[in-house]
């Protein structure tokens, strides 16, 4: 319980976070992002009321040291295998936050984030791309990204069933997992808003 409530709360400190620094920045934002900006600032209730599900009830799961850093950029083919690389964690965090235990569906999301990103990267970055194709494949970059997610989700679950850093309950790993992908979400914006 003092493990959900730590997450909880530093969940918390990074939104309002955020939230502070969208606000003080949403007059120099350009015009064609005011309103989503808006619409997020507009939102904050309901992004806090999605972390406070950690809270609600004790989900029993051990926490490991993970990855910290974890995404596609950090995953290498050889042409035979895959190999994970890098594992000194997050660089903007402090060395004690890496190091501190915390469960592993943190590394998942992020993942599944490096997912969306690495397909809105494509899409945006193609030379041959006309800007009146993106629309018309805005649908084809969500579907990718579903399934793969969904592939990688399954194959996660599969290969670490019964081990004790995962929930029991397919209840409590959606609340970990959708907190997570929110959480990494607004990290990101929080970065883009920095950069």
């Amino acid at each position: 319980a003092l493990s959900q409530r730590s997450l909880y709360q530093s969940m918390r400190n990074l939104t309002v976070g955020v939230f502070q620094i969208m606000a003080t920045r949403i007059r120099t934002l350009p015009e064609t992002l005011y309103v989503e900006a808006r619409n997020f600032l507009d939102r904050r209730a309901d992004i806090m009321n999605r972390f406070s599900a950690l809270k609600e009830r004790r989900i029993a799961t051990k926490i490991i040291r993970c990855h910290g850093d974890y995404h596609l950029g950090q995953v290498l083919h050889t042409g035979k295998d895959f190999i994970i690389i890098d594992f000194e964690g997050e660089p903007s965090r402090t060395l004690g936050e890496r190091r501190a235990k915390r469960c592993p569906l943190t590394d998942v999301a992020s993942m599944i984030r490096s997912f969306s990103y690495a397909a809105h990267s494509a899409l945006s970055s193609h030379a041959a791309l006309r800007k009146e194709d993106v629309p018309v494949l805005e649908p084809w970059i969500e579907i990718w990204h579903k399934y793969v997610t969904a592939l990688f989700l399954e194959s996660y679950i599969d290969t670490t069933a019964g081990a004790p850093f995962l929930p029991k309950s397919g209840g409590d790993l959606k609340i970990l997992l959708e907190a997570f992908l929110l959480e990494k979400a607004i990290y990101e914006l929080g970065y883009e808003l920095n950069n």
